[in-house]
């Protein structure tokens, strides 16, 4: 039980999290609107590696709109953007057997007969689902998000969320894969959790669709992994876009 309690509170974390800004630190600004700050490392032909304060991530130069430095900021540190105040939709889903659909971010997963939908599980403007096994040991979360940088840099960003919330953070695995007949990218990491060190392990697919990045992750104990891995692949290679099916259908109403 205490387990179970403790992976709740894991999955709210994940949307509250915030990165720290290291003191006089580059402010690098991507073209989706993103800011990163850290100190740039290194600088190659297409690439900047800069260290933030969870640890390295390569940024490709072609995603860079500009690089504010901390001489050009007499007063100290950037300040930081003024938050954008999205209001959370109103998720209209449903779950019925082992289809799952979201009408709202449009699309639907296949899913053991044994999970539901989990009310306890938050939802942002851009967390979409959230779903769970019965015994509470197993979790999905389905986020959408517009992002006009490339694949690489994406999955960056949301690594270095992952170091700021793990501890001991360890990527295991990365390697392309078709989904919904594209090309997008699986990747696998494992940390545990501050307060109580319980290690866990997730398995994360990023599907790319035009400016719209849609990530889907999977997670549990470190320990239930390797037996619950199959299932979480399955769960992940089931996702499919209904949007164009909602387009047609929408346009074979008309008169």
């Amino acid at each position: 039980m205490r387990t179970r309690r403790i992976l709740w509170v894991f999955s709210t974390s994940l949307l509250l999290f915030v990165v720290n800004r290291p003191a006089r630190a580059e402010e690098i600004s991507l073209k989706d609107g993103t800011k990163i700050v850290g100190r740039m490392n290194s600088l190659s032909d297409d690439k900047i590696e800069v260290v933030t304060a969870y640890g390295k991530m390569q940024i490709k130069r072609t995603d860079i709109v500009t690089i504010s430095f901390p001489e050009n900021n007499p007063g100290g540190t950037a300040q930081a953007a003024t938050a954008k105040k999205d209001v959370v939709p109103n998720i209209d889903e449903s779950l019925r057997g082992t289809q799952y659909i979201n009408r709202t971010g449009k699309f639907s997963l296949v899913l053991p007969s044994e999970w539901a939908i989990d009310p306890a599980l938050p939802h942002s403007p851009t967390v979409f689902a959230g779903l769970s096994s019965r015994d509470k040991m197993r979790f999905l979360m389905v986020s959408q998000e517009e992002y006009t940088g490339s694949m690489e840099s994406y999955k960056e960003l949301g690594q270095i969320h992952a170091r700021g919330v793990l501890g001991s953070y360890e990527e295991l695995m990365e390697s392309p894969i078709t989904i919904d007949g594209k090309t997008s990218l699986l990747i696998s990491y494992r940390g545990t959790l501050a307060k109580s060190n319980v290690p866990i392990q997730f398995l994360v697919a990023i599907i790319p669709s035009g400016s719209i990045f849609t990530k889907v992750s999977t997670w549990c104990v470190e320990p239930l992994f390797h037996e619950t891995q199959p299932m979480f692949e399955k769960i992940l290679t089931s996702y499919r876009s209904t949007a164009q099916t909602t387009s047609a259908a929408a346009g074979s109403s008309k008169p």
